[in-house]
């Protein structure tokens, strides 16, 4: 599965913005037996904290046709989301509903934890979903989740620190030595001023990977450990403590990269579109634009999608509320309207909508992203690859271990949960 999950990924980008998904609203449910209301619990990640309102305004409007459902929104950041959806699983606690990225869904829906969204009554056409991004959510022929969103990264950047330093604005065009340079110039410590932020972790590293030329996996074992792999990982690791802040610095502070832009001490981050909500009010302009590459560029995108617990006391209603989260105009023109990621439809004036917001002015850089993808690796034990591979890169940020020796050893971890 894990093949053909990557393989129908590969193409949904496109479809995504050229086939129309389903702009209807969902299937009514039924009256429960007893009369009373349906409670569901929904779990996510992605609402909070930005977007809270934003999925109150859906869950406001599938009530309203769904009378007899009451939608229980609950919420967690996304480095503590799995963990807590993985013990409430084990507990038999499951939500309802939870949103599930595409990096993740293998697993779920390997281990038998999902719903197969076909089985459970009510309106069970998918006609209006581009066939690509449906695929990307089968397992085994079944429909375990629709899909809901998608992001891209790019690379944000403080316009007022730029022009104060009399360092030309990034383009389109730059390359990770044009990044390099204006990080330099930008970095004043004695101010507290770094250039640069990107997080030294799995998610960079496998983007940096494929920008550099490299291959994460080939053949059913890893090739990160690449002459290739050695620059981008000396590419994330060689920031540290010169151009962005130590491991000390930051202390496990959370949201710190988060703070240090919003506070105008931070010239460029790379970060995902979801950001941009949160940047609305800070006191200085700000721009964004596609992430400069080395040999290439490559972008990251991310696909969420909404799936249901195989032991929901309620299927008939879990899955139209995924549906209509996944697929009503009213959540895709809500996300639109907040820069909550963006609904992967293909209706040219709900997108217009996107780019017409002015901030940030360069919002063409996000479709331009998807020029150039650069695909998660996906195995079915994903959480661990993830975890072995931002520990090891960890260890070589903060100098305990060469970079070389660093990708050797998570290679290493890394076939061993393939075989």
């Amino acid at each position: 599965m894990a093949g053909s999950a990557r393989v129908a990924a590969a193409t949904l980008i496109t479809a995504l913005l050229a086939t129309a998904c389903s702009q209807g609203s969902a299937t009514r449910t039924e009256e429960p037996a007893a009369g009373g209301k349906v409670t569901l619990r929904y779990f996510t990640f992605s609402a909070a904290p930005d977007h809270v309102k934003d999925l109150d305004t859906i869950v406001a409007a599938f009530e309203k046709e769904n009378p007899t459902v009451d939608v229980q929104v609950e919420t967690a950041p996304y480095d503590q989301y799995f963990t807590k959806l993985q013990t409430s699983i084990a507990g038999q606690t499951a939500p309802d509903t939870f949103e599930l990225n595409y990096e993740n869904f293998v697993t779920y829906a390997g281990a038998g934890s999902l719903l197969d969204l076909g089985s459970a009554g009510g309106d069970t056409d998918t006609s209006g979903y581009a066939t690509e991004s449906l695929n990307a959510f089968k397992h085994d022929g079944k429909q375990f989740a629709l899909p809901a969103s998608f992001s891209t990264v790019v690379l944000l950047y403080n316009k007022d620190l730029f022009e104060k330093a009399g360092v030309p604005l990034p383009t389109a065009d730059w390359t990770w030595a044009d990044e390099q340079a204006a990080a330099e110039k930008l970095t004043d410590k004695g101010a507290k001023v770094y250039g640069d932020f990107q997080p030294v972790t799995f998610f960079e590293f496998y983007k940096a990977l494929k920008q550099a030329g490299g291959e994460f996996m080939s053949g059913g074992k890893s090739t990160f450990n690449s002459p290739q792999g050695v620059k981008a990982a000396k590419w994330l690791v060689d920031k540290v403590g010169k151009t962005m802040p130590t491991e000390a610095e930051i202390g496990g502070t959370a949201d710190f990269d988060t703070n240090l832009f919003k506070s105008g001490k931070l010239a460029m981050w790379h970060n995902g579109i979801w950001q941009f909500a949160g940047l609305k009010d800070v006191p200085f302009e700000w721009d964004v634009v596609v992430e400069p590459g080395d040999s290439q560029k490559a972008s990251a995108v991310f696909h969420n999608s909404v799936a249901a617990s195989a032991t929901t006391k309620h299927p008939r209603e879990a899955y139209a509320w995924a549906k209509f989260l996944s697929s009503s105009n009213v959540a895709a023109t809500t996300r639109i309207a907040s820069s909550w990621e963006l609904p992967p439809v293909s209706d040219q004036a709900v997108l217009q909508g996107y780019l017409k917001d002015p901030v940030p002015a360069n919002r063409q850089a996000v479709f331009d992203s998807l020029k150039s993808i650069a695909l998660p690796p996906v195995i079915a034990r994903q959480q661990e690859m993830q975890d072995a591979v931002t520990q090891e890169l960890t260890e070589a940020a903060a100098g305990r271990k060469p970079v070389e020796e660093a990708l050797t050893e998570a290679a290493s971890k890394v076939d061993a949960l393939l075989g």
